[in-house]
């Protein structure tokens, strides 16, 4: 056979379906519509090689609906439209029996491949059940989202990838003629990354590179088989925003040695050098500020230097700023201040300059008085004037509120014996 070993092993029913217990468990939250076929529109979100495919051809046949499948990767509205008349004609309107419409990687499809979805899924039309790899809050317009349930799928575990196993040597027509033994799994389990269909796909590649019939796998042979595990990152998905926030909490945390393992997974997915070093530079402000300016000056460096050298070379750089960043103090303190200072501009509106404040370039400007009054400060001992230099509407208005270390402790010592109390230093 030339299907791959995925295919041929697929289950046909809930009670061969392998994981997602949550789901399709005895307490499982789909268990009793689908053994009732009383289904709703669902969308099914979870990483690759999850059963998400397979799960709604079940559901379908345990229903005993029509099923009608397209991909969103080479469907386009008429397509969607073609397959939603046929379904028309298949099914009755509103009934529990009206067809299922799958959609594989929904999250593909534009506002108006969507969009035509609408009239059928709200007339009863057809049950639509959407898989998908992406989170569908972003991915799938709201008017269709509020239209089904959503349920998430989780990655294999281990028993279920051994079971995995021991059912496609046990079942599949070609495994099943040969002698294999499964000695040691940790290393395909590990290349796995919890995707059931990259397990098998690897598993089948190890098994048909061997010329005898009598195979033991072993961690060695696995790894000798298949020389470089693909690292799961998708730089345009989920995975992409979820791997950098981890990196940025790391850093802000202050754990230099959780940065440079979220660092190392975008490097090793192929992230660009650019985006990581200007993440880099924006937290270098936010999160370290005042309490270690160095830090600021260093992520620049670090995105200059990246920039001009590019990988591979590029990782270690990237990698001492990252360790530096964590390991710096740290306050948002100026962060903060600019948030609050912005608000306060949308609440009070577009306030006066007060008139010492205003330039003055021309005779006019002068003549009515713009700069009159402003005291220079470099004129007063220690280069420092007592003088309002907010609006009155929100003079002693205080936005930054220096941190609690070394280096921010005496900028408000500083900025105490100045102000004295017109501002909570």
């Amino acid at each position: 056979m030339n299907e791959p070993l995925a295919e041929r092993i697929r289950p046909k029913t809930l009670e061969d379906y392998i994981s997602q217990q949550h789901l399709v468990g005895k307490q499982g939250a789909l268990t009793n519509q689908i053994k009732n076929g009383v289904i709703p529109s669902l969308i099914f979100w979870g990483p690759p090689g999850t059963g998400k495919t397979t799960l709604a051809n079940i559901i379908a046949t345990e229903s005993q609906r029509p099923f009608y499948t397209l991909s969103a990767i080479s469907s386009g509205v008429k397509d969607v439209r073609e397959v939603i008349e046929k379904a028309k004609q298949s099914g009755g309107l509103f009934t529990s029996k009206n067809p299922i419409l799958f959609i594989d990687e929904i999250h593909r499809f534009s506002k108006s491949q969507q969009d035509s979805l609408l009239g059928a899924v709200e007339k009863g039309w057809v049950t639509l059940i959407g898989a998908t790899t992406e989170n569908p809050s972003f991915e799938v317009i709201p008017a269709l989202l509020s239209r089904c349930q959503v349920y998430t799928l989780n990655p294999f575990g281990k028993e279920d990838l051994v079971a995995l196993l021991e059912r496609a040597i046990k079942t599949d027509v070609n495994l099943s003629k040969k002698q294999i033994e499964l000695k040691e799994t940790e290393a395909l389990l590990r290349l796995s990354g919890g995707d059931g269909r990259k397990l098998l796909n690897i598993f089948e590649l190890i098994i048909n590179s061997e010329a005898s019939d009598k195979i033991i796998v072993t961690n060695d042979l696995v790894l000798s088989k298949v020389q470089k595990n693909t690292v799961l990152y998708d730089k345009t998905g989920e995975q992409h925003y979820d791997i950098i926030s981890a990196f940025i909490k790391s850093v802000r945390g202050s754990d230099p040695n959780a940065a440079v393992y979220w660092l190392a997974r975008m490097i090793e997915g192929g992230e660009d050098v650019k985006f990581i070093a200007r993440r880099m530079i924006i937290l270098a402000s936010e999160d370290i500020g005042n309490a270690n300016p160095t830090a600021l000056v260093l992520a620049n460096t670090t995105f200059q230097s990246v920039t001009t050298i590019g990988y591979p070379e590029a990782r270690i750089i990237l990698g001492q700023c990252a360790t530096y960043l964590a390991s710096s103090p740290k306050s948002n303190a100026s962060y903060m201040a600019i948030n609050e200072a912005q608000q306060k501009v949308r609440q009070t509106g577009d306030l006066s300059v007060p008139i010492p404040l205003r330039n003055a370039p021309t005779k006019l400007m002068k003549d009515l008085g713009y700069g009159k009054g402003y005291d220079y400060a470099h004129n007063h001992e220690n280069n420092f004037v007592d003088f309002e230099f907010l609006p009155d509407e929100i003079s002693g208005t205080t936005f930054y509120k220096p941190g609690n270390n070394p280096r921010e402790n005496s900028m408000k010592d500083f900025l105490k014996k100045r102000w004295k109390d017109k501002y909570d230093f």
